[in-house]
């Protein structure tokens, strides 16, 4: 099978996982087991393979297995486009996160050229009803995925901002030192809004032009009122009189919310049902896998915990059935194998149980 999947992970010392090693040929991962056994530890595990914080934003320190506290390891073998890259990474005594490609040193962004990794997970469920953080969140994790460049020029931006904001803090009043950051934050942050803006595009495009069981959301981005998107400079200049009384920054991209709307019923995200706001956040990683699928040359690696039990049958098919479409290797969790009947042999299967206080993994055959 071409495309991108993990064909091989070994864990040492991550989470609940004392050793673990799983074998993988390409098809979507049912992980099943009772709550706490582990499974989303192996999601999270799977999540670190691209770049980013992983999908619990967790520091190195926090993996590590316990009560040992020795490091954690995960091995893996992406394979892209008929290619294998092995990667490796790891902790030592709860230092920073390290990396290695292909036997050598390498940065995230050097990962980001092989793997694109997308997910949802539970805590996902309250993104249209939660502030505006855990949305910009989501946005910019979808626009790295298109551009992986975006984290470090997310991180450059913050990094000018929180030297700005000292000095609003300080009451400091000399315009050179804001000149020089808001001159660095307005390059960032003219940069952020174009990704952000050509990923929405994308995403928009990809909904628009498939068929699916799944409604469409209609996303903008709701910028501050005094943001003047084409003189970023200017704006932060005129801005300081305010920052200043304030302590901290005002406007800029950091300020951007995501606003969504069910299209087929006109209604704002937030308004929405519970289902019906699962249902449009399984919508949008969907539509972008399959913009991901035509810009990367092949689908991303999708990691999808519990999803399967907040959906009725008919609606557990469909998504099995778009994931299979796709084409993409698609890592789900679920309390039991019943969750996963629709996959039939299109699925790869895994028990993960607690065995004196130890994740194990064991492949099964449910045909």
């Amino acid at each position: 099978m071409k495309g991108l999947y993990l064909s091989h992970l070994k864990m040492s010392h991550f989470r609940s996982h004392q050793r673990a090693e799983m074998f993988c040929d390409g098809r979507p991962v049912a992980l099943f087991g009772a709550n706490g056994a582990g499974k989303t530890n192996i999601l999270e595990a799977v999540s670190l393979f691209s770049p980013g914080r992983g999908m619990r934003r967790a520091s190195a320190e926090e993996m590590t297995r316990r009560p040992e506290a020795l490091g954690w390891k995960l091995r893996g073998v992406l394979r892209h486009l008929g290619q294998d890259h092995e990667a490796e990474i790891w902790s030592e005594g709860g230092g920073a996160r390290q990396l290695r490609l292909n036997g050598k040193g390498a940065s995230q962004l050097a990962l980001g050229q092989i793997a694109r990794v997308l997910w949802l997970v539970p805590a996902m469920d309250r993104l249209w009803i939660e502030g505006a953080e855990g949305r910009r969140r989501f946005l910019d994790r979808m626009v790295m995925s298109f551009f992986p460049a975006h984290g470090e020029v997310s991180l450059t931006y913050e990094k000018a901002m929180r030297e700005r904001n000292r000095l609003l803090k300080d009451q400091r009043r000399d315009g050179y030192w804001y000149a020089a950051l808001e001159a660095q934050m307005a390059e960032a942050g003219a940069q952020i809004m174009e990704n952000r803006r050509l990923a929405l595009a994308r995403v928009a495009a990809a909904q628009r032009d498939a068929e699916t069981a799944f409604p469409v959301a209609d996303l903008a981005l709701v910028e501050a009122e005094e943001m003047d998107g084409d003189d970023l400079t200017a704006a932060f200049a005129a801005s300081r009189a305010r920052d200043l009384a304030a302590g901290r920054t005002l406007i800029g991209p950091h300020r951007t919310d995501l606003h969504g709307v069910y299209a087929a019923k006109d209604v704002p995200a937030k308004d929405c049902s519970t289902g019906e706001q699962k249902a449009l956040l399984i919508s949008l990683i969907l539509a972008n896998g399959r913009a991901l699928a035509q810009d990367f040359g092949a689908p991303p690696i999708l990691l999808l915990d519990e999803v399967s039990a907040h959906l009725d049958a008919g609606r557990r098919a469909a998504l099995y059935d778009e994931v299979c479409a796709l084409g993409a290797q698609a890592w789900m969790t679920g309390t039991g194998p019943e969750l996963f009947t629709e996959f039939k042999d299109r699925a790869q299967y895994f028990e993960v149980l607690d065995e004196a206080g130890a994740s194990a993994v064991a492949e099964k055959d449910l045909k």
